[in-house]
């Protein structure tokens, strides 16, 4: 009987060591598989959520953001949205208070919130670097036939828009004006929006205006549909004096036929980009930017037809995250 108990207690002693064993086995073996399975087998980047700050809805930074958010989580699991804002110079500071990670702004905007220069005078914005820029904003002197204005020297003494206080347009303008030997007190300058802009010139309340946007803009559009536009066309000694001093400046060119021009017009762009806040790790910022640029081909809007990585330096004058600077390095892309 007593042997009989002991059997019993070495039998009990047995059966709850390898439930103990199997359950221990779970925790440190198959269970963190599990784990990981449950996750769908992607890498911890240190995040679980990016914000992309963009512009209005109805602008192009919105839906490009919505599209690069798609691109971003098939590729890294990590969940991302496109936010609406002020688009690029309210971007920088949803930047600086690290609201957002990931941010839409023009090449020359980029390059004042580093600085801390113009619009960003004593407010530097130091967590920032880049990751590719996208396709032009261009820079368009925009007049026309009957106001006999054919060169940036021509606008010395007329009213002409020269942007809204503080945008980037204005700083467009008063350097393209500076390598021509003409600051704003040359012109009768005004600050304007773009559809104020092309209803003064229709009116005949002011001669030009200085409007950096994509091609073809729809203010513009507007006004070529009952007056004969003219862009005023940039020199390309000109050109390469602009972009020598500001190199966040690229040559453009406005195709013949749009605005119904029947020539093509040589002029500047500054660059839409994506910035990223500096504290993004590489490994993230590396699969973001190959996701975006390998994927050109599944961004549903028109202006994804002029992304390609082979540009995406072009006008970068602020430095590269260091992960996106391995994918560019990688596909032999240099911004020199």
């Amino acid at each position: 009987m007593r042997k009989r108990k002991m059997f019993l207690g070495t039998v009990l002693m047995i059966v709850l060591s390898l439930a103990l064993a199997a359950c221990g086995g779970g925790g440190n073996g198959d269970g963190g598989k599990e784990s990981k399975g449950d996750k769908g087998d992607k890498k911890d980047y240190g995040v679980k959520f990016l914000s992309i700050a963009t512009g209005g809805t109805g602008g192009t930074y919105y839906p490009l953001g919505g599209n690069f958010a798609n691109l971003i989580k098939d590729a890294t699991g990590v969940e991302a949205n496109a936010v609406t804002s002020g688009a690029s110079a309210e971007n920088m500071a949803l930047i600086k208070k690290e609201e957002v990670e990931v941010a839409f702004t023009q090449t020359d905007i980029a390059t004042y919130a580093t600085e801390g220069t113009r619009m960003f005078d004593g407010d530097k914005v130091e967590n920032m670097k880049g990751l590719g820029t996208l396709y032009p904003e261009t820079v368009q002197i925009v007049t026309t036939e009957k106001s006999g204005i054919k060169s940036i020297e021509d606008l010395k003494g007329k009213t002409v828009s020269v942007g809204e206080s503080g945008s980037g347009t204005l700083a467009n303008a008063e350097q393209i004006l500076e390598v021509h030997g003409l600051t704003l007190d040359d012109i009768k300058a005004r600050n304007l929006s773009f559809d104020d802009s092309t209803t003064g010139i229709q009116d005949g309340t002011i001669d030009a205006a200085f409007i950096t946007a994509g091609t073809p803009t729809g203010a513009v559009e507007g006004l070529a549909a009952t007056e004969k536009v003219v862009i005023v066309p940039l020199a390309d000694d000109k050109i390469d004096k602009l972009i020598d001093k500001y190199p966040y400046y690229a040559k453009e060119k406005i195709q013949s036929g749009t605005y119904g021009s029947d020539s093509e017009v040589n002029t500047v762009a500054v660059q839409a980009m994506l910035v990223v806040r500096d504290d993004l790790s590489d490994d993230l910022v590396y699969e973001m930017t190959k996701a975006i640029y390998e994927n050109t081909d599944k961004i549903g809007h028109a202006k994804g037809e002029l992304i390609s990585a082979e540009k995406a330096l072009d006008g970068m004058a602020i430095d590269l995250h260091p992960g996106a600077k391995k994918y560019f390095d990688e596909k032999g892309i240099s911004s020199e």
